[in-house]
């Protein structure tokens, strides 16, 4: 008994050609007008027909006895595993080919029975035997899949992939006003993983068993057991993921756990999903995606299907974690993490497309898409903030010393840090009408060149443009803190530091490049003229002492009056020292610029009044030498507080 699938066609034909031949001659007898001799040949043919009939339904007796027996065979077979608690595949290819090869014919033994017109108890309770031995054999072919793909499983390893180290680099921006550190524009660089290392297919499951897992998945399909052969690829696949995600270290969060995190860990956890993002999607489930059609090549969309039903639940995981961070608060901190979550999903929606097409795939491919424009309304809106917190950033009390703001320094350092997002700026500001990209014109005294360089009537980024009116906002924010100081020295002073430490970040940074020299003369011009403006407002006042206005320089009068005013430089210059020594400059170029305008001025002035009146004076009434007056404004804009004292001189 080979192949019941053919030998039972074979008798029904046979069967139905008797009846069909017997029924010819009885129409054919009925004709009254044959021959004898006709009609002789006619009664042989009925005769030999009811014979071969007789013949026919022992054979019929025989196949039935036949297939039993058949059946018994493979069952016995089946049967022998049940009790066997060791697996089939570890036993060797021999015994691995034996049962499949069991199952095998007890599916075309049901296929042949199934086929033949069933009348009889006999026949049927040998088709529902047929049937209990496959599905045996069915649920011990699942056992020893999700056997093969757990045991032969290959490890996922990150290479090169240090995420735990990165714990705890996360950048706390803090505040505008407390935050003053220049260290945040180098830690809060984004991270970089080479897409080399994301590109590479990998074996998740051993080469050596990918043979026998497309045996049993084949063999599972074709006795209509496709449903519970998916559904333990599945099972063990999504474990599988899962375990990737973990390796990863990717936790599963709710939206309020995300919402609920301090900053600082949640700027960690981003950090950890971007680089996770990348190695997850282009190696792991492409690696996935390959080991799917691997095993269900032939078996026409069960692979899609199988790939697509494991990688649903962890791909959802990713995405609810990026969707909890658009829909939380949009602090300026978070405006560069919101960047790096963007260009990682937007550089991804090739591969997510190509991995989830169709119907299918549609529920992560579509949530996937609608992650990415949250984030991308989230990148535009925290620019509205940002743009909001830098124009209402206050302060009650002067900023001490005179020096570089803390909030110069944080916006400076930020858009720094956003030139290197300037392709996907570009691409989400682009006809955004939400920024604004302009003060109004009575916002400050600066805020009116601004717009006149930014109202270019084509060929600026949007970019560009935003960042620009960044700095005027900031421009103008800053002159309502210098109005806090009560000397208008000092206010010059502290813009004079405040745009020059703009103009230096810009000229020595890739900013140069969208803002632009003109933008760098610009306020190279503006930081001069507050430095020339705090010059004359410290000094001018001080100098006039040493001019020599007397007609009559030999009259006691004169004397007295020149002596008094060489007093009174020496005490307002005095005072200028106790003062400005706690001034800080801290650039070193300005600050030793500044120092050689004011010594220039000050020391020509002191050294021609000294030279013409020294006789008319007294040298005893000479404090200090030119020299020493000199060396004394070197002292200045240190930011250390120092006071004049002269043994040597009353």
């Amino acid at each position: 008994m080979g192949d019941c699938e053919s030998v039972a066609p074979q008798l029904e034909g046979e069967e139905n050609l008797v009846a069909a031949a017997k029924h010819i001659v009885r129409a054919l007898g009925s004709n009254k007008n044959l021959t004898k001799d006709v009609k002789k040949i006619l009664a042989d043919l009925g005769s030999q027909l009811s014979t071969m009939a007789t013949i026919d339904d022992e054979g019929v007796e025989g196949l039935k006895s036949g297939i039993e027996e058949h059946l018994s065979v493979v069952e016995e077979k089946i049967m022998s595993w049940e009790t066997d608690e060791s697996m089939i595949w570890d036993s060797g290819p021999d015994e691995a080919f034996e049962y499949l090869s069991a199952v095998d014919e007890a599916r075309k033994l049901i296929q042949g029975l199934e086929n033949r017109c069933l009348n009889g108890e006999d026949e049927k309770e040998l088709l529902r035997r047929a049937h209990d031995v496959l599905q045996l054999a069915m649920q011990r072919l699942e056992e020893e899949f999700k056997y093969l793909l757990v045991q032969h499983r290959q490890p996922f390893e990150p290479e090169h992939m240090s995420f735990r180290s990165n714990e705890d680099d996360g950048v706390d921006v803090g505040s505008m006003v407390s935050f003053g550190d220049e260290s945040f524009e180098e830690s809060a660089r984004r991270d970089s993983v080479s897409r080399t290392s994301e590109e590479c297919i990998i074996d998740l499951v051993h080469p050596d068993v990918i043979h026998d897992l497309k045996c049993i998945a084949n063999s599972m399909f074709m006795s209509n057991y496709d449903h519970e052969c998916r559904q333990a690829y599945v099972i063990v696949r999504k474990d599988a993921l899962d375990e990737c995600l973990f390796d990863l270290e990717i936790e599963k969060f709710s939206i309020e756990d995300v919402l609920k995190m301090e900053w600082g860990t949640l700027n960690s956890k981003i950090k950890r999903w971007v680089r996770a993002m990348k190695v997850f999607v282009r190696r792991y489930l492409a690696s996935e995606k390959w080991l799917c059609d691997q095993i269900f090549s032939e078996l026409g969309l069960a692979n899609f299907v199988c790939f697509v039903e494991a990688a649903k639940a962890p791909m959802l995981q990713l995405l609810n974690f990026a969707e909890a961070i658009s829909i939380g608060p949009h602090q300026p901190e978070k405006l560069v993490r919101f960047l790096d979550m963007y260009e990682v999903l937007a550089d991804l929606l090739l591969d997510i497309d190509a991995l989830f097409p169709d119907e299918a795939g549609s529920s992560v491919k579509v949530e996937y898409h609608e992650v990415l424009k949250r984030l991308a309304d989230s990148v535009r809106a925290t620019l509205v903030e940002f743009k909001n917190a830098v124009a209402t950033n206050t302060s009650t009390n002067p900023f001490a010393g005179g020096g570089i703001h803390h909030l110069t320094r944080y916006v400076m350092n930020y858009l720094r840090l956003l030139v290197d997002y300037k392709d996907t700026l570009n691409l989400l500001l682009k006809n955004d009408r939400s920024v604004p990209v302009l003060l109004s014109p009575d916002s400050s005294p600066s805020t009116e060149d601004e717009s006149t360089s930014n109202d270019f009537s084509g060929g600026v980024s949007a970019m560009t443009l935003h960042l620009q009116s960044l700095t005027s906002i900031l421009e103008a924010n800053l002159h309502e803190k210098s109005k806090l100081y009560r000397d208008a020295s000092l206010q010059h002073f502290f813009l004079m530091n405040n745009i020059h430490y703009m103009a230096q970040k810009v000229k020595n940074s890739e900013l140069r490049v969208i803002f632009g020299d003109k933008w760098i003369r610009k306020h190279n011009w503006k930081f001069q003229q507050h430095a020339m403006d705090y010059e004359r407002a410290t000094w001018s006042t001080i100098l006039s002492f040493l001019k020599d206005e007397s007609n009559s320089s030999n009259s006691s009068i004169s004397r007295t009056l020149l002596k008094e005013r060489l007093r009174s430089f020496y005490v307002a210059f005095e005072e200028v020292y106790r003062t400005q020594t706690a001034w800080l400059i801290p650039d070193v170029q300005l600050r030793e610029d500044l120092r050689i305008s004011t010594s220039l001025k000050v020391i020509q002035a002191y050294r021609t009044f000294v030279g013409r009146q020294m006789y008319h004076i007294g040298e005893k009434h000479i404090r200090y030498s030119a020299e020493e007056m000199q060396d004394y404004l070197l002292d200045l804009f240190e930011g250390s507080q120092k006071s004049l004292h002269n043994p040597h001189r009353r």
